[in-house]
């Protein structure tokens, strides 16, 4: 299956020779695909507070922008072209879309990020843009141009003045591409691309990568480990003379918190530990629901064991340490004894947990996701 997604290459090939590297267009990628979701499905999730939903509306030149939720009437008010309603997380809500996400796990979950469905009319799309992350296009109902070009990141100049999303003013396209049902085209970093509906009801499925910029990675882990760094004591000047130029700032002092950050060392765990739990966190609009009628302890340990478990399509779940003994699920973490971190690895990577005679450890991790909304009993329905 994986071959056929990737067109006959292995994922070791597709990593070598393609991964944010080249462009790649692949034929029938997903053979019959069409689609996951109906445009009233769409509609309906647009019309959600816990969804985040976009609509571009192209006039002439102009490009207008809504934020959604949207009421069920706002679709009855639009023409019958040039317009685009995006839907962000699909795997979030449905099942389908977390299988398709899913089937490119030979990408780190780490990098991960979700699968957003462009509902277009025809002419719909938009317009020319830039992305800093990989993404793979994999086209539902209806045709899309697609038409690309290599491009440096656009300075503020290079962008339509005014327009609430970052089209750029001049794009020079290499490459087009008519895409059928089926057909995946993937873009790495650094290609701009404009995407145009070519018929009605006309729908793409984009699987993105998570690319979090540097300062932000640093920014968080020091934040998160300030508290951890153990240098007790105040800053002290016994020797201190009086100052020629009383507004500078003494050398004594910069040369003394120069040494004491050189004393701060953080390990390889530390950094990994922090990945795993900031990665796994919740987006903002994620809201888990708790089991209204919750089992007593025992009855869930016993269909534990017979019927599974799977975690929930909102659930982030990842595991890192040397033997992958700490966990880390929804911006919590913790290490379980490697007998149990067996089966808490394998539930990570699955994202299911088959029936079995699973130890009373490994069902206290899962008894308190259950009761927080983060697991359900039983296989994927």
């Amino acid at each position: 299956m994986i071959l056929q997604l990737l067109g006959g290459r292995t994922p070791a090939r597709f990593l070598s020779h393609y991964w944010q590297k080249r462009p790649l267009l692949i034929r029938g990628a997903v053979p019959g695909f069409s689609g996951l979701a109906t445009p009233a499905a769409l509609r309906r999730l647009a019309g959600r507070d816990d969804v985040e939903s976009r609509l571009v509306i192209r006039k002439g030149r102009r490009w207008l922008l809504e934020e959604g939720p949207f009421k069920s009437n706002r679709f009855a008010t639009l023409p019958d072209a040039n317009w685009t309603l995006l839907v962000q997380g699909l795997n979030l809500h449905l099942e389908s879309a977390d299988q398709l996400l899913r089937r490119f796990s030979f990408v780190p979950y780490a990098r991960l990020d979700d699968v957003m469905v462009s509902y277009a009319r025809p002419g719909g799309g938009v317009g020319p843009h830039l992305d800093s992350y990989d993404v793979f296009l994999l086209q539902g109902t209806g045709r899309r141009l697609w038409r690309i070009g290599r491009r440096s990141e656009p300075a503020a100049a290079d962008l339509v003045p005014g327009a609430a999303l970052k089209i750029l003013r001049e794009f020079e396209p290499e490459e087009e591409y008519l895409v059928e049902p089926g057909d995946m085209l993937y873009l790495p970093p650094g290609w701009a691309h404009d995407g145009i509906a070519l018929d009605d009801d006309c729908t793409t499925y984009s699987i993105g990568f998570r690319v979090p910029a540097r300062r932000e990675m640093i920014s968080e882990f020091l934040v998160r480990h300030a508290e951890e760094i153990a240098m007790d004591g105040h800053y002290a000047d016994p020797g201190l003379q009086a100052p020629r130029h009383p507004s500078a700032v003494p050398g004594d002092m910069t040369d003394a918190m120069l040494k004491w950050l050189s004393r701060v060392r953080f390990t390889r765990r530390d950094v990994a530990g922090f990945l795993g739990t900031w990665l796994s966190e919740p987006k903002p609009r994620i809201v888990f629901d708790r089991p209204h009628r919750p089992l007593p302890g025992n009855t869930f340990r016993a269909q534990c064991r017979a019927k599974g478990i799977r975690l929930d399509l909102r659930t982030l779940m990842l595991t890192s340490g040397s033997r992958l003994t700490l966990f880390h699920i929804n911006g919590e973490s913790g290490e379980a004894a490697p007998d149990v971190a067996r089966h808490l690895l394998q539930l990570a990577d699955m994202r299911a947990l088959p029936p079995g005679r699973h130890g009373d450890e490994l069902c206290r991790h899962l008894f308190q996701w259950y009761l927080d909304g983060w697991l359900h009993i039983g296989a994927m329905p």
